[in-house]
């Protein structure tokens, strides 16, 4: 009655579900993104066949894209001018991130030239695994390298807000749905489709969050909307990320779990020394507070940084500025560089 696809769907959706039910009743932080993502991790790893949500979870993401560009007002847009001063340092970051990723991926692990370089960029998961093997660089080495980087910081950011900077996770994500204007509700699904369907239109990388962002900013910055989307929302795109994320472990071997996991794992060891020096370096200069300098250099994925910024009570605006300039920057300058890597290093 139904095919392969439907059932390993239906099987994902009914663990996910069940890990953020179990998560919720014990009371854990962030039910619907840690439930999702442990439950599909520990069934990956398990050998159950599991499967993404395709389209709606890239639809997902629309969510995240309008929050903030609803977070976006004439307030934020006044302190642009103090965030310049850490966003130049965004650059010399990712720099440092290349130089030494690709050296320990390339001389310790033994990955290709291409490999080595995609799986040090800290930029979008599908991007660096998709520009990677364009650039003839290994797939299931990249998507497992970055999905660990994901699952890392994911995991421990959120411990290290709360315990070092204090934050809390049981800030506000957003107004029910009952409690925000019908036509505010309707402007943010327009928003959200237009931008995403535009921004696939025009070729614009990360579609689903940067073209939503895009059209939402102006429908804030003019007062037509006055709150994020409601939390309903914003708990079924957490649910719907952790849940692709437990997903990219689906089929990995022994072999994989011992080299390659691991070799991500301990990336991630030099990505937060990197990171954690350049927090400390945009506070001890007074350009950010401590939980605002930590998440704009954690080197997480874009959807699941907004995520944290949300739930932390974090400026979003000086979080999403940096991470914006970090995945424009991987994403326009990783094939060139890519290309001249892969021309100067010898093949083995």
């Amino acid at each position: 009655m139904f095919d392969r696809a439907t059932k390993e769907r239906a099987v994902t959706l009914a663990g996910a579900a069940a890990g953020a039910a179990l998560f919720r009743a014990a009371d854990l932080p962030l039910p619907f993104l840690f439930g999702p993502m442990a439950a599909s991790l520990l069934l990956a790893l398990a050998g159950v066949r599991l499967r993404g949500f395709g389209q709606i979870s890239v639809a997902a993401r629309t969510i995240l894209g309008v929050a903030v560009g609803a977070s976006i007002t004439p307030a934020v847009v006044g302190q642009l001018p103090q965030m310049a001063g850490s966003v130049a340092l965004v650059p010399v970051y990712i720099a440092l991130i290349g130089l030494v990723g690709w050296q320990f991926f390339r001389r310790i692990c033994g990955f290709d030239p291409v490999t080595a370089y995609f799986a040090s960029m800290p930029g979008g998961l599908q991007d660096m695994i998709i520009f990677g093997e364009e650039a003839g660089g290994n797939p299931r080495i990249l998507s497992l390298v970055h999905a660990t980087r994901v699952l890392v910081i994911v995991t421990l950011a959120p411990v290290i807000a709360t315990h070092l900077y204090g934050a809390s996770l049981a800030n506000p994500i957003g107004r029910p749905a009952a409690d925000i204007a019908p036509h505010e509700l309707a402007l943010m699904l327009t928003a959200a489709v237009v931008g995403w369907k535009g921004g696939v239109r025009v070729g614009l990388f990360g579609a689903s969050i940067l073209g939503p962002m895009i059209v939402t900013t102006p429908l804030s910055l003019v007062g037509l909307l006055h709150s994020r989307p409601p939390a309903e929302a914003i708990l079924a795109a957490q649910f719907l990320i952790g849940t692709g994320i437990g997903v990219h472990y689906v089929g990995v071997t022994l072999r994989e779990l011992r080299s390659v996991i691991l070799a991500g794992g301990a990336f991630m060891l030099i990505l937060a020394a990197l990171a954690a020096g350049f927090a400390q370096l945009v506070r001890a200069l007074g350009l950010a507070p401590p939980l605002e300098a930590f998440l704009a250099y954690a080197p997480g994925g874009q959807a699941e940084m907004t995520v944290l910024a949300i739930v932390t009570g974090a400026d979003l605006g000086f979080v999403i500025a940096h991470h914006l300039t970090r995945i424009v920057l991987v994403i326009t300058g990783a094939p060139l560089v890519a290309r001249l890597t892969a021309r100067a290093s010898p093949r083995d």
